[in-house]
């Protein structure tokens, strides 16, 4: 439960009820992604959203190249994919103008 492990690996740890299962998750140092199953959608959104991980696969839901890509805590920081993983890689400069230049060419 303390160990990020890379590799074909699966945690199984009893809870009484959500809230524990959140806490649980939220203690280890790491957060690369995680997986949430639950009785609807919006019950297994609401975990999701709390959880801190960079990627939270819902019912099953297989790997996505279009959805950023990173982790939490010691798992890193910044986000690799998707418009998010671009934008790494960008620099943003902000141009301000006087009076006078405005909406002169």
């Amino acid at each position: 439960m303390s160990d990020e492990v890379f590799g074909p690996v699966l945690v199984v740890q009893v809870y009484d009820a959500v809230e524990e299962a959140i806490d649980l998750a939220n203690r280890t140092p790491y957060g690369r992604c995680a997986g949430v199953w639950g009785g609807t959608r919006s019950a297994a959104v609401e975990v999701a959203r709390r959880l801190q991980v960079g990627q939270v696969f819902v019912d099953g839901a297989g790997f996505n190249r279009d959805v950023p890509f990173g982790g939490y805590h010691r798992s890193g920081i910044g986000r690799e994919y998707g418009r998010y993983g671009l934008e790494e890689f960008q620099q943003v400069k902000g141009l301000v103008f006087g009076a006078e230049a405005a909406g002169t060419d």
